[in-house]
């Protein structure tokens, strides 16, 4: 890991879950300047009490990103959450416009992994296309390669310990499920450290399938737990009559197939490469969450 660099550090979406924390571990860290962006200032007032800069920042708006992003020298693009296929890497190349006309040192992008032509993700493409233009603007650049987060479980894992049924299009496939903590801690490490153009995958330290889920929670739970293996079509249409609208429900379908297909099974090093600390693994991360999962009469 090479010495601190010299700020300002300006980190985008701050107003989120990711970017919050990545301003907060870099306040720990004794990083400074940081300037903070986004598109609700009033959701960072906590932040700018704390002395941090707030601005306000639309990717869509290029003309007020470059104001945003001028006097920055490391920074920090979380990737947008639009699912529509296109919309992000328009995002993603107003804010690398900005950062080039802002002359910003050096870029950290979360994206994701394995986004080649071949992902059967649907917003795969405007991943990709980002870290091409990242190469084609000249600045020196850490791209993040996030696998999925182990976090969404504190969502689905409640309803099969109720049900005693984990249903998922995955069929054995597997993933390198890693916490937005550790995303965001390797996210602070690289903005703060890194200095050469580098991708790192980020991911948690196994491999995990839905089985190997089931199993979790059963264990937690004291309850059988079984792994219900279903198409990908009906998931799509489950989610769907449940009244997600079609591009959502074909987006997150298509994480299952990229997990079926063996898209999202890597498992690397990176995150104790970049912060000198090991991931959480899935069983871990659900054990210190044990409560939240056991709803009243899940148990």
């Amino acid at each position: 890991m090479t010495a601190m660099q010299n700020g300002p550090f300006l980190v985008t979406g701050a107003s989120g879950q990711l970017g919050r924390r990545v301003v907060e571990l870099l306040l720990e860290g004794g990083a400074g300047p940081v300037i903070a962006t986004t598109r609700s200032v009033d959701k960072l007032t906590r932040l700018a009490a704390q002395g941090i800069e707030v601005r306000s920042a639309d990717f869509s708006n290029p003309v007020g990103l470059k104001n945003a992003f001028a006097g920055a020298k490391r920074l920090l693009i979380i990737s947008t959450d639009a699912l529509e296929p296109g919309k992000r890497l328009v995002a993603h190349n107003g804010a690398i416009e900005a950062a080039v006309a802002a002359g910003v040192e050096h870029i950290v992008y979360t994206s994701l992994t394995n986004p080649g032509p071949d992902s059967p993700i649907t917003f795969a493409v405007d991943h990709r296309e980002t870290e091409a233009l990242l190469v084609e603007s000249g600045i020196p650049h850490t791209i993040l390669r996030n696998n999925l987060y182990t976090d969404l479980f504190l969502m689905s894992a409640p309803q099969a310990i109720t049900s005693g049924q984990l249903f998922a299009a995955t069929g054995q496939g597997r993933a390198g499920y890693v916490t937005r903590e550790d995303c965001a801690r390797a996210a602070a490490a690289a903005l703060m450290h890194e200095t050469e153009t580098k991708t790192y995958d980020v991911t948690g330290p196994d491999l995990v399938s839905q089985a190997d889920l089931a199993a979790i929670l059963s264990d937690l739970s004291g309850k059988t737990i079984t792994y219900v293996p279903i198409t990908v079509d009906d998931l799509r249409a489950g989610m769907i009559a449940n009244g997600l609208p079609p591009s959502m429900a074909e987006a997150f379908a298509s994480f299952d197939e990229a997990i079926a297909k063996g898209h999202m099974a890597v498992s690397t090093n990176a995150v104790k490469d970049l912060t000198g600390k090991a991931p959480a693994s899935v069983r871990d991360f659900l054990g210190k969450n044990a409560a939240s999962l056991l709803e009243p009469g899940a148990a």
